[in-house]
Protein backbone atom coordinates (compact mmCIF):
# COMPACT_ATOMS: atom_id res chain seq x y z
CA UNK A 1 0.00 0.00 0.00
CA UNK A 2 2.83 2.41 0.90
CA UNK A 3 4.58 1.67 -2.42
CA UNK A 4 1.46 2.39 -4.45
CA UNK A 5 0.64 5.49 -2.41
CA UNK A 6 4.10 6.97 -3.02
CA UNK A 7 4.04 6.07 -6.73
CA UNK A 8 0.60 7.51 -7.38
CA UNK A 9 1.22 10.59 -5.27
CA UNK A 10 4.30 11.27 -7.39
CA UNK A 11 2.26 10.70 -10.55
CA UNK A 12 -0.43 13.07 -9.27
CA UNK A 13 2.12 15.87 -8.94
CA UNK A 14 3.04 15.30 -12.59
CA UNK A 15 -0.52 15.39 -13.95
CA UNK A 16 -0.38 19.03 -14.90
CA UNK A 17 2.87 18.48 -16.79
CA UNK A 18 1.48 16.01 -19.33
CA UNK A 19 2.31 17.10 -22.86
CA UNK A 20 1.94 15.52 -26.24
CA UNK A 21 3.43 15.89 -29.67
CA UNK A 22 1.75 18.10 -32.22
CA UNK A 23 3.66 16.68 -35.13
CA UNK A 24 0.83 15.44 -37.27
CA UNK A 25 -0.01 15.53 -40.96
CA UNK A 26 -1.74 18.69 -42.07
CA UNK A 27 -5.44 18.30 -42.74
CA UNK A 28 -5.96 15.71 -39.99
CA UNK A 29 -7.99 16.58 -36.92
CA UNK A 30 -6.04 14.77 -34.22
CA UNK A 31 -3.17 12.36 -33.84
CA UNK A 32 -4.82 8.99 -33.02
CA UNK A 33 -1.68 7.64 -31.34
CA UNK A 34 -1.46 10.40 -28.72
CA UNK A 35 -3.64 10.86 -25.65
CA UNK A 36 -3.50 14.09 -23.68
CA UNK A 37 -5.15 14.43 -20.29
CA UNK A 38 -6.15 17.78 -18.87
CA UNK A 39 -7.58 18.05 -15.38
CA UNK A 40 -9.56 20.77 -13.69
CA UNK A 41 -8.71 21.66 -10.11
CA UNK A 42 -11.88 19.88 -8.96
CA UNK A 43 -10.83 16.69 -10.77
CA UNK A 44 -7.35 16.85 -9.26
CA UNK A 45 -8.79 17.18 -5.77
CA UNK A 46 -11.19 14.29 -6.42
CA UNK A 47 -8.38 12.07 -7.69
CA UNK A 48 -6.27 12.97 -4.68
CA UNK A 49 -9.04 12.02 -2.25
CA UNK A 50 -9.92 8.82 -4.13
CA UNK A 51 -6.23 7.82 -4.21
CA UNK A 52 -6.08 7.49 -0.43
CA UNK A 53 -9.60 6.14 0.17
CA UNK A 54 -11.34 4.19 -2.60
CA UNK A 55 -8.36 3.30 -4.81
CA UNK A 56 -6.54 0.94 -2.38
CA UNK A 57 -9.77 -0.95 -1.68
CA UNK A 58 -10.59 -1.30 -5.37
CA UNK A 59 -7.08 -2.41 -6.21
CA UNK A 60 -7.21 -5.13 -3.55
CA UNK A 61 -10.63 -6.35 -4.71
CA UNK A 62 -9.63 -6.40 -8.39
CA UNK A 63 -6.47 -8.35 -7.50
CA UNK A 64 -8.48 -10.75 -5.34
CA UNK A 65 -10.98 -11.60 -8.07
CA UNK A 66 -8.27 -12.02 -10.68
CA UNK A 67 -6.43 -14.44 -8.40
CA UNK A 68 -9.73 -16.21 -7.66
CA UNK A 69 -10.30 -16.74 -11.38
CA UNK A 70 -6.89 -18.34 -11.90
CA UNK A 71 -7.58 -21.87 -10.44
CA UNK A 72 -10.83 -22.10 -12.43
CA UNK A 73 -9.10 -21.17 -15.69
CA UNK A 74 -6.13 -23.43 -14.96
CA UNK A 75 -8.31 -26.45 -14.16
CA UNK A 76 -10.57 -25.97 -17.17
CA UNK A 77 -7.52 -25.70 -19.48
CA UNK A 78 -6.06 -29.06 -18.41
CA UNK A 79 -6.11 -31.84 -20.99
CA UNK A 80 -7.37 -29.66 -23.85
CA UNK A 81 -6.14 -30.03 -27.40
CA UNK A 82 -4.89 -27.04 -29.38
CA UNK A 83 -6.45 -28.41 -32.57
CA UNK A 84 -9.73 -30.02 -31.52
CA UNK A 85 -12.64 -28.67 -29.47
CA UNK A 86 -13.76 -31.24 -26.93
CA UNK A 87 -17.46 -31.71 -26.04
CA UNK A 88 -18.42 -29.44 -23.14
CA UNK A 89 -18.81 -31.58 -20.02
CA UNK A 90 -21.00 -30.38 -17.16
CA UNK A 91 -18.07 -29.32 -15.01
CA UNK A 92 -16.49 -27.31 -17.83
CA UNK A 93 -19.79 -25.50 -18.41
CA UNK A 94 -20.02 -24.79 -14.69
CA UNK A 95 -16.44 -23.51 -14.69
CA UNK A 96 -17.24 -21.22 -17.62
CA UNK A 97 -20.20 -19.72 -15.74
CA UNK A 98 -18.10 -19.23 -12.61
CA UNK A 99 -15.37 -17.48 -14.59
CA UNK A 100 -17.85 -15.11 -16.20
CA UNK A 101 -19.30 -14.21 -12.81
CA UNK A 102 -15.87 -13.72 -11.23
CA UNK A 103 -14.61 -11.55 -14.09
CA UNK A 104 -17.77 -9.45 -14.08
CA UNK A 105 -17.31 -8.94 -10.33
CA UNK A 106 -13.72 -7.87 -10.97
CA UNK A 107 -14.79 -5.20 -13.48
CA UNK A 108 -17.55 -4.09 -11.08
CA UNK A 109 -14.98 -3.52 -8.37
CA UNK A 110 -12.95 -1.51 -10.89
CA UNK A 111 -15.80 0.97 -11.30
CA UNK A 112 -17.52 -0.54 -14.33
CA UNK A 113 -20.73 -1.03 -12.37
CA UNK A 114 -22.87 -1.65 -15.41
CA UNK A 115 -22.03 -2.14 -19.07
CA UNK A 116 -24.65 -1.08 -21.58
CA UNK A 117 -25.11 -3.63 -24.37
CA UNK A 118 -27.02 -2.80 -27.55
CA UNK A 119 -28.04 -5.30 -30.21
CA UNK A 120 -27.59 -9.05 -30.09
CA UNK A 121 -24.53 -11.19 -30.65
CA UNK A 122 -25.01 -13.62 -33.52
CA UNK A 123 -24.30 -17.32 -32.77
CA UNK A 124 -20.90 -18.83 -33.74
CA UNK A 125 -22.56 -21.07 -36.33
CA UNK A 126 -23.69 -17.95 -38.23
CA UNK A 127 -20.80 -15.59 -37.58
CA UNK A 128 -17.39 -17.01 -36.60
CA UNK A 129 -15.64 -13.60 -36.39
CA UNK A 130 -16.49 -10.46 -34.43
CA UNK A 131 -14.78 -7.27 -35.66
CA UNK A 132 -14.34 -4.93 -32.67
CA UNK A 133 -13.37 -1.25 -32.85
CA UNK A 134 -12.13 1.18 -31.84
CA UNK A 135 -9.39 -0.48 -29.80
CA UNK A 136 -8.17 2.00 -27.21
CA UNK A 137 -7.44 0.28 -23.90
CA UNK A 138 -6.80 -2.93 -22.01
CA UNK A 139 -10.30 -2.37 -20.62
CA UNK A 140 -11.48 -3.52 -24.05
CA UNK A 141 -11.06 -6.98 -22.50
CA UNK A 142 -14.46 -6.48 -20.83
CA UNK A 143 -16.49 -7.78 -23.82
CA UNK A 144 -14.01 -10.66 -24.14
CA UNK A 145 -14.61 -11.79 -20.55
CA UNK A 146 -18.37 -11.32 -20.95
CA UNK A 147 -18.50 -13.63 -24.00
CA UNK A 148 -15.38 -15.80 -23.50
CA UNK A 149 -14.59 -15.38 -27.20
CA UNK A 150 -11.14 -16.25 -28.48
CA UNK A 151 -8.76 -13.43 -29.35
CA UNK A 152 -5.63 -12.92 -31.44
CA UNK A 153 -2.71 -12.08 -29.16
CA UNK A 154 1.07 -12.22 -29.07
CA UNK A 155 2.75 -15.33 -27.66
CA UNK A 156 4.47 -13.28 -24.94
CA UNK A 157 1.06 -12.61 -23.32
CA UNK A 158 0.91 -16.26 -22.25
CA UNK A 159 3.88 -15.76 -19.89
CA UNK A 160 2.16 -13.02 -17.86
CA UNK A 161 1.46 -14.43 -14.38
CA UNK A 162 -2.24 -15.19 -13.75
CA UNK A 163 -3.42 -13.20 -16.79
CA UNK A 164 -1.64 -15.61 -19.14
CA UNK A 165 -3.64 -18.52 -17.71
CA UNK A 166 -6.90 -16.59 -18.21
CA UNK A 167 -5.92 -15.89 -21.81
CA UNK A 168 -5.07 -19.56 -22.35
CA UNK A 169 -8.57 -20.54 -21.19
CA UNK A 170 -10.26 -18.72 -24.10
CA UNK A 171 -8.13 -20.57 -26.69
CA UNK A 172 -6.33 -17.59 -28.29
CA UNK A 173 -4.80 -17.48 -31.75
CA UNK A 174 -1.15 -16.79 -30.96
CA UNK A 175 1.15 -14.55 -32.95
CA UNK A 176 4.92 -15.13 -32.73
CA UNK A 177 6.82 -11.93 -33.44
CA UNK A 178 10.15 -13.68 -33.93
CA UNK A 179 8.70 -16.00 -36.59
CA UNK A 180 8.79 -14.35 -40.02
CA UNK A 181 6.09 -16.76 -41.17
CA UNK A 182 3.83 -15.95 -38.21
CA UNK A 183 1.41 -13.76 -40.18
CA UNK A 184 0.64 -16.52 -42.66
CA UNK A 185 0.21 -19.10 -39.89
CA UNK A 186 -2.10 -16.75 -37.96
CA UNK A 187 -4.31 -16.19 -41.00
CA UNK A 188 -4.45 -19.94 -41.69
CA UNK A 189 -5.48 -20.64 -38.07
CA UNK A 190 -8.22 -17.99 -38.24
CA UNK A 191 -9.50 -19.52 -41.49
CA UNK A 192 -9.42 -23.03 -40.00
CA UNK A 193 -11.45 -22.01 -36.97
CA UNK A 194 -13.80 -19.80 -38.96
CA UNK A 195 -14.66 -22.69 -41.29
CA UNK A 196 -15.41 -25.12 -38.45
CA UNK A 197 -19.16 -24.54 -38.61
CA UNK A 198 -19.39 -23.01 -35.13
CA UNK A 199 -17.46 -25.76 -33.30
CA UNK A 200 -14.78 -23.32 -32.17
CA UNK A 201 -15.56 -20.24 -30.04
CA UNK A 202 -16.06 -17.01 -31.94
CA UNK A 203 -12.90 -15.02 -32.56
CA UNK A 204 -13.02 -11.44 -31.36
CA UNK A 205 -10.57 -9.45 -33.48
CA UNK A 206 -9.52 -5.82 -33.12
CA UNK A 207 -8.69 -5.11 -36.78
CA UNK A 208 -6.94 -1.79 -36.10
CA UNK A 209 -4.09 -3.83 -34.63
CA UNK A 210 -3.17 -1.25 -31.99
CA UNK A 211 -4.63 1.15 -29.45
CA UNK A 212 -5.74 4.67 -30.43
CA UNK A 213 -7.49 7.54 -28.67
CA UNK A 214 -10.80 6.87 -30.49
CA UNK A 215 -10.64 10.19 -32.38
CA UNK A 216 -11.11 8.21 -35.60
CA UNK A 217 -10.89 4.71 -37.03
CA UNK A 218 -7.47 3.95 -38.47
CA UNK A 219 -6.99 1.45 -41.31
CA UNK A 220 -8.10 -2.13 -40.60
CA UNK A 221 -5.74 -5.05 -41.06
CA UNK A 222 -7.12 -7.62 -43.50
CA UNK A 223 -6.60 -10.73 -41.33
CA UNK A 224 -10.17 -10.97 -40.02
CA UNK A 225 -11.56 -10.59 -43.53
CA UNK A 226 -9.37 -13.02 -45.48
CA UNK A 227 -11.68 -16.04 -44.85
CA UNK A 228 -14.40 -14.16 -46.76
CA UNK A 229 -17.06 -15.20 -44.23
CA UNK A 230 -19.74 -13.03 -42.58
CA UNK A 231 -18.50 -10.86 -39.73
CA UNK A 232 -20.38 -9.02 -37.02
CA UNK A 233 -19.11 -5.49 -36.37
CA UNK A 234 -18.97 -4.56 -32.67
CA UNK A 235 -18.42 -0.98 -31.53
CA UNK A 236 -17.05 0.12 -28.16
CA UNK A 237 -17.70 3.46 -26.46
CA UNK A 238 -16.47 5.03 -23.23
CA UNK A 239 -18.86 7.99 -22.90
CA UNK A 240 -17.38 9.52 -19.74
CA UNK A 241 -16.32 13.15 -20.11
CA UNK A 242 -12.89 12.47 -18.59
CA UNK A 243 -11.13 9.80 -20.63
CA UNK A 244 -8.87 7.89 -18.25
CA UNK A 245 -8.95 4.58 -20.16
CA UNK A 246 -7.17 5.36 -23.45
CA UNK A 247 -3.75 3.71 -23.59
CA UNK A 248 -1.89 5.01 -26.60
CA UNK A 249 1.71 5.10 -27.80
CA UNK A 250 2.24 8.52 -26.26
CA UNK A 251 0.38 9.50 -23.13
CA UNK A 252 -0.29 8.01 -19.68
CA UNK A 253 1.28 4.59 -19.08
CA UNK A 254 -0.51 1.40 -18.07
CA UNK A 255 -0.13 1.91 -14.30
CA UNK A 256 -1.24 5.53 -14.47
CA UNK A 257 -4.32 4.55 -16.49
CA UNK A 258 -5.18 1.89 -13.92
CA UNK A 259 -4.78 4.38 -11.08
CA UNK A 260 -6.81 7.15 -12.73
CA UNK A 261 -9.59 4.77 -13.80
CA UNK A 262 -9.93 3.18 -10.37
CA UNK A 263 -10.11 6.68 -8.92
CA UNK A 264 -13.32 7.48 -10.82
CA UNK A 265 -16.65 7.04 -9.03
CA UNK A 266 -18.07 5.23 -12.07
CA UNK A 267 -16.68 4.18 -15.46
CA UNK A 268 -19.13 3.91 -18.33
CA UNK A 269 -18.85 1.51 -21.25
CA UNK A 270 -21.17 0.72 -24.14
CA UNK A 271 -20.98 -2.32 -26.40
CA UNK A 272 -23.06 -2.34 -29.57
CA UNK A 273 -23.49 -5.40 -31.78
CA UNK A 274 -24.26 -4.16 -35.29
CA UNK A 275 -26.11 -6.26 -37.89
CA UNK A 276 -24.11 -9.09 -39.43
CA UNK A 277 -22.17 -8.00 -42.51
CA UNK A 278 -22.34 -10.46 -45.41
CA UNK A 279 -19.56 -9.90 -47.96
CA UNK A 280 -20.22 -9.67 -51.68
CA UNK A 281 -18.35 -11.87 -54.15
CA UNK A 282 -16.03 -8.95 -54.88
CA UNK A 283 -15.30 -8.50 -51.17
CA UNK A 284 -14.64 -12.22 -50.74
CA UNK A 285 -11.96 -11.95 -53.41
CA UNK A 286 -10.58 -8.69 -52.03
CA UNK A 287 -10.10 -8.73 -48.22
CA UNK A 288 -8.78 -5.15 -48.27
CA UNK A 289 -12.03 -3.92 -49.83
CA UNK A 290 -14.01 -6.06 -47.36
CA UNK A 291 -12.12 -4.52 -44.41
CA UNK A 292 -12.52 -1.00 -45.80
CA UNK A 293 -16.30 -1.32 -46.20
CA UNK A 294 -16.78 -2.74 -42.70
CA UNK A 295 -14.62 0.08 -41.35
CA UNK A 296 -16.80 2.68 -43.07
CA UNK A 297 -19.93 1.09 -41.65
CA UNK A 298 -18.50 1.07 -38.12
CA UNK A 299 -17.29 4.67 -38.37
CA UNK A 300 -20.79 5.75 -39.41
CA UNK A 301 -22.32 3.90 -36.44
CA UNK A 302 -19.80 5.50 -34.07
CA UNK A 303 -20.10 8.95 -35.60
CA UNK A 304 -16.31 9.21 -35.87
CA UNK A 305 -14.17 10.10 -38.90
CA UNK A 306 -11.98 7.74 -40.89
CA UNK A 307 -8.25 8.29 -40.45
CA UNK A 308 -6.11 6.91 -43.27
CA UNK A 309 -3.30 5.85 -40.99
CA UNK A 310 -2.21 2.37 -39.98
CA UNK A 311 -0.33 0.64 -37.21
CA UNK A 312 2.81 0.84 -39.36
CA UNK A 313 2.51 4.66 -39.54
CA UNK A 314 2.69 5.30 -35.80
CA UNK A 315 6.49 5.60 -35.51
CA UNK A 316 6.60 8.07 -38.39
CA UNK A 317 4.03 10.34 -36.76
CA UNK A 318 5.56 10.00 -33.30
CA UNK A 319 9.13 10.51 -34.48
CA UNK A 320 11.42 12.06 -31.88
CA UNK A 321 15.12 12.49 -31.31
CA UNK A 322 17.76 14.91 -32.58
CA UNK A 323 16.38 14.79 -36.13
CA UNK A 324 12.61 14.26 -35.85
CA UNK A 325 10.34 14.13 -38.88
CA UNK A 326 8.86 17.63 -39.21
CA UNK A 327 6.21 17.03 -41.89
CA UNK A 328 5.25 13.39 -42.20
CA UNK A 329 2.71 13.71 -45.05
CA UNK A 330 4.92 12.59 -47.94
CA UNK A 331 6.65 9.90 -45.89
CA UNK A 332 3.27 8.51 -44.79
CA UNK A 333 2.18 8.32 -48.42
CA UNK A 334 5.45 6.59 -49.32
CA UNK A 335 5.03 4.15 -46.42
CA UNK A 336 1.51 3.21 -47.49
CA UNK A 337 2.68 2.60 -51.06
CA UNK A 338 5.46 0.36 -49.72
CA UNK A 339 2.88 -1.67 -47.80
CA UNK A 340 0.76 -2.07 -50.92
CA UNK A 341 3.82 -3.30 -52.83
CA UNK A 342 4.75 -5.69 -50.01
CA UNK A 343 8.16 -4.06 -49.63
CA UNK A 344 7.83 -3.15 -45.97
CA UNK A 345 7.01 -6.47 -44.31
CA UNK A 346 10.10 -8.56 -43.72
CA UNK A 347 12.52 -5.77 -44.68
CA UNK A 348 15.67 -6.08 -42.58
CA UNK A 349 18.86 -4.06 -42.11
CA UNK A 350 20.73 -6.61 -44.21
CA UNK A 351 18.43 -5.96 -47.17
CA UNK A 352 18.91 -2.22 -46.74
CA UNK A 353 22.66 -2.72 -46.87
CA UNK A 354 22.26 -4.69 -50.10
CA UNK A 355 20.31 -1.76 -51.57
CA UNK A 356 23.12 0.57 -50.50
CA UNK A 357 25.77 -1.57 -52.21
CA UNK A 358 23.77 -1.64 -55.43
CA UNK A 359 23.25 2.13 -55.26
CA UNK A 360 27.00 2.72 -54.75
CA UNK A 361 27.77 0.61 -57.79
CA UNK A 362 25.48 2.84 -59.85
CA UNK A 363 27.58 5.89 -58.81
CA UNK A 364 24.66 8.31 -58.98
CA UNK A 365 23.29 7.00 -62.26
CA UNK A 366 19.61 7.89 -62.51
CA UNK A 367 16.96 5.27 -63.16
CA UNK A 368 13.79 5.21 -65.20
CA UNK A 369 10.57 3.49 -64.12
CA UNK A 370 11.46 0.14 -65.71
CA UNK A 371 14.96 0.28 -64.23
CA UNK A 372 13.47 1.00 -60.79
CA UNK A 373 11.21 -2.03 -61.20
CA UNK A 374 14.26 -4.13 -62.07
CA UNK A 375 16.20 -2.72 -59.08
CA UNK A 376 13.37 -3.76 -56.74
CA UNK A 377 12.61 -7.00 -58.64
CA UNK A 378 8.98 -5.93 -59.12
CA UNK A 379 6.75 -5.61 -62.17
CA UNK A 380 5.79 -2.14 -63.37
CA UNK A 381 2.44 -1.20 -61.81
CA UNK A 382 0.35 1.84 -60.97
CA UNK A 383 1.53 1.66 -57.34
CA UNK A 384 5.19 1.51 -58.35
CA UNK A 385 4.59 4.45 -60.70
CA UNK A 386 3.23 6.44 -57.75
CA UNK A 387 6.39 5.64 -55.79
CA UNK A 388 8.50 6.73 -58.75
CA UNK A 389 6.62 10.02 -59.05
CA UNK A 390 7.19 10.87 -55.37
CA UNK A 391 10.87 11.55 -55.98
CA UNK A 392 12.36 14.52 -57.76
CA UNK A 393 13.25 13.62 -61.31
CA UNK A 394 15.77 15.07 -63.74
CA UNK A 395 14.88 16.66 -67.06
CA UNK A 396 14.95 13.25 -68.74
CA UNK A 397 12.32 11.95 -66.30
CA UNK A 398 14.64 9.77 -64.22
CA UNK A 399 15.17 9.48 -60.44
CA UNK A 400 18.12 9.02 -58.11
CA UNK A 401 17.74 5.62 -56.42
CA UNK A 402 19.63 6.95 -53.40
CA UNK A 403 16.67 9.19 -52.61
CA UNK A 404 14.43 6.12 -52.49
CA UNK A 405 16.80 4.28 -50.14
CA UNK A 406 17.05 7.24 -47.73
CA UNK A 407 13.25 7.48 -47.61
CA UNK A 408 12.98 3.71 -47.14
CA UNK A 409 15.38 3.74 -44.20
CA UNK A 410 13.53 6.70 -42.66
CA UNK A 411 10.09 5.04 -42.66
CA UNK A 412 11.43 1.66 -41.56
CA UNK A 413 13.24 3.04 -38.50
CA UNK A 414 12.14 6.61 -37.70
CA UNK A 415 13.76 6.67 -34.23
CA UNK A 416 17.15 5.73 -35.71
CA UNK A 417 17.92 8.88 -37.69
CA UNK A 418 21.67 8.56 -37.21
CA UNK A 419 21.65 5.09 -38.79
CA UNK A 420 19.83 6.53 -41.80
CA UNK A 421 22.39 9.35 -41.96
CA UNK A 422 25.25 6.84 -41.88
CA UNK A 423 23.59 4.82 -44.63
CA UNK A 424 23.26 7.99 -46.74
CA UNK A 425 26.93 8.83 -46.23
CA UNK A 426 27.88 5.36 -47.48
CA UNK A 427 26.09 6.13 -50.76
CA UNK A 428 27.24 9.75 -51.24
CA UNK A 429 30.68 10.05 -49.63
CA UNK A 430 33.91 10.52 -51.59
CA UNK A 431 37.16 8.66 -50.99
CA UNK A 432 37.81 10.82 -47.88
CA UNK A 433 34.41 9.99 -46.39
CA UNK A 434 33.00 13.46 -47.10
CA UNK A 435 29.62 14.44 -48.45
CA UNK A 436 28.85 17.68 -50.28
CA UNK A 437 26.51 20.29 -48.83
CA UNK A 438 23.98 19.96 -51.67
CA UNK A 439 23.81 16.17 -51.26
CA UNK A 440 23.39 16.42 -47.47
CA UNK A 441 20.64 19.00 -47.98
CA UNK A 442 18.69 16.56 -50.16
CA UNK A 443 19.13 13.80 -47.57
CA UNK A 444 17.84 16.12 -44.83
CA UNK A 445 14.86 17.17 -46.94
CA UNK A 446 13.84 13.53 -47.31
CA UNK A 447 14.48 12.58 -43.67
CA UNK A 448 12.69 15.62 -42.19
CA UNK A 449 9.93 15.75 -44.81
CA UNK A 450 10.66 19.42 -45.61
CA UNK A 451 11.74 21.54 -48.58
CA UNK A 452 14.54 23.97 -49.39
CA UNK A 453 16.99 22.98 -46.65
CA UNK A 454 19.82 25.46 -46.09
CA UNK A 455 22.78 24.11 -44.12
CA UNK A 456 24.69 27.39 -43.70
CA UNK A 457 24.16 27.35 -39.93
CA UNK A 458 25.58 23.85 -39.73
CA UNK A 459 28.72 24.63 -41.71
CA UNK A 460 29.11 27.91 -39.80
CA UNK A 461 29.20 25.93 -36.54
CA UNK A 462 31.87 23.68 -38.05
CA UNK A 463 33.89 26.59 -39.46
CA UNK A 464 33.57 25.10 -42.96
CA UNK A 465 31.72 27.84 -44.85
CA UNK A 466 34.37 27.79 -47.60
CA UNK A 467 34.85 24.04 -47.92
CA UNK A 468 31.15 22.98 -47.73
CA UNK A 469 31.92 19.29 -47.16
CA UNK A 470 31.45 17.18 -44.04
CA UNK A 471 32.18 13.66 -42.78
CA UNK A 472 29.71 11.50 -40.90
CA UNK A 473 31.81 11.60 -37.71
CA UNK A 474 31.87 15.42 -37.77
CA UNK A 475 28.11 15.66 -38.26
CA UNK A 476 27.35 12.97 -35.70
CA UNK A 477 29.59 14.59 -33.08
CA UNK A 478 28.10 18.02 -33.70
CA UNK A 479 24.48 16.89 -33.46
CA UNK A 480 25.11 14.66 -30.46
CA UNK A 481 27.04 17.19 -28.41
CA UNK A 482 25.38 20.45 -29.46
CA UNK A 483 21.70 19.77 -28.83
CA UNK A 484 20.43 23.18 -29.97
CA UNK A 485 21.84 22.52 -33.44
CA UNK A 486 19.63 19.47 -34.04
CA UNK A 487 17.09 21.62 -35.89
CA UNK A 488 18.51 25.12 -35.47
CA UNK A 489 21.50 24.24 -37.64
CA UNK A 490 19.15 23.84 -40.60
CA UNK A 491 16.93 26.38 -42.27
CA UNK A 492 14.01 25.26 -44.38
CA UNK A 493 10.56 26.30 -45.49
CA UNK A 494 8.11 26.52 -42.55
CA UNK A 495 10.85 25.95 -39.95
CA UNK A 496 9.20 25.73 -36.46
CA UNK A 497 11.64 28.36 -35.22
CA UNK A 498 11.53 30.63 -38.27
CA UNK A 499 12.83 34.04 -37.37
CA UNK A 500 14.83 32.91 -34.34
CA UNK A 501 17.09 30.20 -35.78
CA UNK A 502 20.22 32.21 -35.18
CA UNK A 503 19.59 32.31 -31.43
CA UNK A 504 21.80 29.85 -29.53
CA UNK A 505 18.83 28.12 -27.93
CA UNK A 506 16.05 28.62 -30.50
CA UNK A 507 12.79 30.44 -29.81
CA UNK A 508 12.22 31.93 -26.36
CA UNK A 509 15.67 30.84 -25.32
CA UNK A 510 14.66 27.18 -25.35
CA UNK A 511 15.71 24.25 -27.45
CA UNK A 512 13.27 22.75 -29.95
CA UNK A 513 11.54 19.54 -28.97
CA UNK A 514 8.53 17.60 -30.08
CA UNK A 515 6.23 19.20 -27.51
CA UNK A 516 6.58 22.69 -29.06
Amino acid sequence: FIFYFIYFRYSFVRLSRMKTSNSYPSGAARNPFVHELKFTMTEKIKIGLMSVTVFPVRLLLVSFFMLLAWPFAFTASLGRSDFVVEPQSWWRRLTDICLRVIMRAMWFCGGFHWVKVKGERAPPSEVPILSVAPHSSYFDAIPVTMTMCSIVTKLESMSIPVWGTLISYIRPVLVTRTDQDSRRKTVEEIKRRANSGGKWPQIMIFPEGTCTNRSGLILFKAGAFIPGLPVQPVTLRYPDKLDTVSWTWRGPGALKILWLTLCQLHNSMEIEYLPVYYPSDEEKDNPTLFASNVRKLMAKALGTPLTDLSFDDREIILSQGPLPIINSSSLLQFNQLLCRLGLRSGMRDRQLEEHVKKARSLEGTRLGLEELAQFLTLPVSDTLTQVYNLFEQSEDGQMDIRHYIVALSTVLRPPKSFETLKLAFEMYENERGEIREEDLAVVMEIMLGVKNVDLSGLFLALGKLDERKITYDELHHLLKNTSHLSLDGFDFKDHPGKGCISRPNGCNGQSHDKDK
